[in-house]
């Protein structure tokens, strides 16, 4: 998953800020096995403001949930495909908010992720929170405020960029990179940060050799109802 890039792991808009005294309301979810191990997830999109949606899956009922996606807040379904036979499977989804930077746009030099490049040890490409001196950290959460600033984006290498920005985020759940490659209809998710993050690189995807990129301070809204599927045989056991 692009390395998570690495681990490796973006206008100022506030477009995906929830509206101050309005609570969002619990998703409602529904899940139906389509194949013996392939499960299909609806749910009704009731939050508004929400700047997209996480879908996350567990094998216990009171395991620990794992990210599968993030996705659009116009998204109300998603395949979980090639499953383990005969295992049971939990599901939730939950909203995200937070304010967004401004973009910048990169354009790379021409050139693949070559062996050389694999070598390198990326030293640059770590998540790392920087001294900003000075700063004054404001919430996020119902508010305009704690919008991060400062986005630059600086060319390692022709598939490497290194970003960072002004922290300005006191309550986040973390931070989203991300990308908008030339021709796509809207940007998407290429990695999660840790709260307090401000500088991360990036190993680029072919179709990002020109792209715009953001990144937003985020925080989860609240989870829907967990539902429950159990995968059957393997259709290719015979």
């Amino acid at each position: 998953m692009k390395l998570l890039k690495l681990a490796v792991v973006a206008g100022i808009a506030l477009s995906a800020c929830s509206s101050p005294g309005q609570a969002p309301q619990p998703q409602r979810l529904s899940a139906e096995l389509v194949t013996p191990i392939e499960v299909r997830l609806t749910w009704r999109a009731v939050e508004p403001g929400a700047a997209g949606r996480i879908v996350e899956f567990a094998t216990e009922p009171h395991g620990k949930f794992t990210i599968l996606q993030f996705m659009p807040p116009s998204q109300t379904t998603y395949t979980h495909p090639d499953l383990m036979p005969e295992t049971p499977f939990y599901y939730r989804v939950r909203p995200f908010y937070g304010p967004v930077s401004e973009t910048v746009e990169v354009t790379l030099p021409p050139g693949d992720f070559n062996e050389s490049d694999q070598q390198n040890d990326h030293e640059w490409a770590p998540p790392k929170t920087l001294p900003e001196p000075g700063v004054v950290k404001r919430p996020i959460r119902g508010t305009a405020g704690g919008v991060p600033v400062k986005l630059t984006a600086e060319v390692m290498h022709a598939n490497g960029i290194r970003f960072t920005w002004s922290d300005q985020a006191s309550d986040e759940d973390g931070y989203l990179l991300e990308v908008k490659p030339e021709g796509a209809p809207d940007f998407r998710e290429v990695t999660v940060l840790d709260p307090d993050i401000n500088a991360v690189g990036l190993i680029t995807m072919p179709d990002e050799k020109k792209a715009a990129y953001r990144v937003r301070a985020f925080y989860y809204g609240p989870e829907s109802n967990v539902v429950h599927e159990t995968t059957g045989k393997d259709p290719l056991d015979r």
